[in-house]
C-alpha cells in the first residue's frame, strides 16, 4: 500500500514539477526532457535486444513509441491549459474506458454514465472554460488507451520490459529535435533543466519500477482500484506545489469519475 501510494504521489508531484518548468521550456521542452530520462533508466533496467527484433515486433513498438511521446504532449499541454487536476481526470477516461467498453455489466453501464456525468461536470460551459485545453486532455485520454492496448501487443511479442525499453527510446530520439529547437529558441536555465528532469524521474522512473515491484505483492485488481485516486491526487498535488484551486462542481466531476473506476473494478470477479 504505501509502495502505491508512493507511485502514485510521485507521478503527480513529477507532473506538477515538470509543469513549473513551462515558463522557460514549455511544455514540449519538458516533454523533450522526460523522454530522455525515460528512456535511459528503461535502457539500463532492461537493456533489451534491438538487434534481435523482428518487423512484427518493430511496429508495435514504433507505434507505441509514437504514442507515449504524444500521450505526454497532450497531457502536460493541457496542464498548462486547464490545471493538472482536471488534465489528469480527463486522461483518466482512457483505461476507464477500456475498462469498460469490454463489459456487459448493467453495474459498468452505470459506472459508464456516472463518469459520463462528471465529463459533462468538468466541460460545462462557463466563461473561464478552455475547450482547447480540455481537448487536449481528451486526446491524451484516447492515446492512454492506445498504449495498454498496444501494450498488451508488445508484451505478448517481446519478453520482459524490453519492449517498453525500445518504445521509450523511439520517443525520445523522435523528440531529440524538438529537443534541441526548444533549447536553441529559449535557451534554459540550470532550474528548468533540473524541473524537467525531476519529472522524468518522478513521473516515469520511479512509478514504473515501483509498480514492477508492487504487481509482484498486489493483485491486479487491488492495483487497479487504488490507480483510481490518482485524479484526486493530481487535483491535490496541483493545489499544494502549482496553487490551482478547484471549485466544488470540479471537485464533483473529479468524484464521479473517480468512483465510477472504483466501482467498476471493485466489483469484477476476475
Amino acid at each position: 500500500m504505501a509502495a502505491m501510494a508512493g507511485s502514485g504521489l510521485s507521478n503527480q508531484t513529477g507532473a506538477a514539477v515538470g509543469a513549473l518548468a513551462f515558463p522557460v521550456l514549455g511544455p514540449l521542452g519538458v516533454v523533450a526532457v522526460r523522454q530522455y530520462v525515460a528512456a535511459l533508466v528503461l535502457l539500463i533496467v532492461a537493456r533489451p535486444r534491438l538487434r534481435a527484433f523482428a518487423w512484427p515486433q518493430w511496429w508495435p513498438v514504433l507505434l507505441l513509441g509514437g504514442v507515449f511521446g504524444t500521450m505526454n504532449l497532450t497531457l502536460y499541454s493541457a496542464v498548462a491549459r486547464i490545471g493538472l487536476g482536471l488534465a489528469v481526470t480527463l486522461e483518466f477516461l482512457g483505461p476507464l474506458t477500456i475498462a469498460l467498453a469490454a463489459s456487459r455489466r448493467r453495474l459498468d453501464a452505470g459506472c459508464a454514465v456516472l463518469a459520463a456525468v462528471g465529463v459533462v461536470v468538468l466541460m460545462r460551459p462557463r466563461p473561464s472554460a478552455d475547450y482547447a485545453g480540455m481537448a487536449l486532455g481528451l486526446v491524451a485520454a484516447c492515446c492512454w488507451a492506445s498504449y495498454i492496448l498496444l501494450n498488451r501487443v508488445v508484451g505478448r511479442r517481446i519478453p520482459g520490459a524490453q519492449g517498453a525499453a525500445a518504445a521509450s527510446a523511439v520517443s525520445a530520439l523522435a523528440f531529440l529535435p524538438a529537443g534541441v529547437a526548444v533549447a536553441l529558441a529559449h535557451p534554459p536555465t540550470a532550474g528548468a533543466v533540473l524541473c524537467a528532469v525531476a519529472a522524468g524521474l518522478l513521473s516515469s522512473a520511479v512509478p514504473y519500477l515501483t509498480d514492477l515491484l508492487t504487481l509482484r505483492h498486489v493483485p491486479a485488481q487491488t492495483f487497479g482500484l487504488f490507480m483510481s485516486v490518482n485524479p484526486v491526487l493530481a487535483a491535490v498535488v496541483g493545489w499544494v506545489i502549482l496553487g490551482q484551486g478547484l471549485g466544488g462542481a470540479e471537485w464533483a466531476g473529479i468524484g464521479a469519475v473517480v468512483v465510477a473506476n472504483a466501482v467498476s473494478i471493485a466489483t469484477t470477479r476476475h
